[in-house]
């Protein structure tokens, strides 16, 4: 299922899994996540899956041979002087939803929650960050909270 655009961005459901208040979470987060970042004009989608889809990826891509919860392909590079070009293509979200589930039910919040997190961390990554070392992961965990709950830390 398809679900309306925002920004240029469409989220796909492969799963049986019903998400439709999920979904319009997911959408109000990576909209405030584009507004944070002062981004217009981008173009991107999200694919909620499910852990074997998802495995195949991380074995394909990442060379790890186990499922995750989110994985970013960006198509732009890392040139963020870049990335204030009108009509930019950032990418693609694959998101594991039996992984959040189990994740939410791990960290005692909603799936809605999880969901929401995991799709922006994953803009965030299509974005340019990432959380190779200390000092990038604290900058991206700001970020993710700032957006999720509206603070900082």
């Amino acid at each position: 299922m398809v679900f309306p655009s925002l920004n240029n961005l469409k989220i796909y459901n492969m799963t049986d899994y019903k998400l439709n208040s999920e979904i319009k979470s997911i959408k109000k987060y990576l909209k405030k996540c584009l507004k944070e970042e002062n981004i217009k004009g981008a173009s991107f989608s999200v694919i909620l899956t499910d852990n074997k889809n998802i495995h195949n990826l991380n074995k394909k891509y990442r060379n790890i041979d186990k499922e995750t919860d989110v994985i970013s392909f960006a198509l732009e590079d890392e040139n963020k002087e870049d990335f204030n070009l009108k009509n930019r293509s950032l990418g693609d979200i694959y998101i594991s939803v039996e992984k959040a589930i189990a994740q939410s039910k791990e960290y005692k919040h909603s799936r809605t929650r999880e969901l929401s997190f995991l799709a922006v961390h994953g803009l965030l990554h299509l974005l340019g960050y990432d959380h190779m070392n200390k000092k990038d992961e604290k900058i991206m965990f700001k970020k993710q909270e700032l957006i999720l709950d509206g603070q900082k830390r």
